[in-house]
């Protein structure tokens, strides 16, 4: 297994994580899955999701502000952070973007396969899980 430590490949979207899959203009849909307040890290809470892209699918730029860990579930998957390299990651590789991280790539690499990734943030109780980057 490769593990690569910058950058992340998430969906530009502020909803707030219902239990209801949120879904942007390019098609990619977010599932939460769990959000928890964390014992022991006053102000923080883990959330757990996952993406889906569908062929060609990308996000616009943006950032995540939280320690964000993704896990390739299904396909390949493009990310590029600010400065850092373009990266392609396949099931089974992970994936770390810094919360002052700009997440400049985030995009599915088939243009005829679906891609789905699992991700895991800690981030501020109550905070959006991304912003849009201008």
């Amino acid at each position: 297994m490769r593990i690569i430590t910058t950058g992340c490949a998430l969906l530009i979207c502020t909803f707030s994580l219902s239990p209801v899959a949120a879904e942007t203009a390019a098609g990619a849909k977010a599932v939460p899955l769990l959000t928890k307040p964390l014992s022991g890290i006053d102000g923080k809470e883990g959330l757990m999701l996952t993406v889906e892209y569908p062929p060609g699918g990308s996000s616009p730029s943006h950032r995540h502000n939280a320690n964000t860990f993704v896990y390739v579930l299904e396909g390949s998957i493009v990310m590029q952070v600010a400065d850092g390299e373009e990266v392609t990651l396949n099931p089974g590789e992970t994936f770390y973007e810094q919360p002052s991280d700009i997440h400049a790539v985030s995009r599915n690499a088939s243009r005829t396969q679906p891609a789905k990734f699992l991700v895991f943030m800690v981030k501020d109780v109550g905070a959006p899980v991304s912003e849009p980057v201008r």
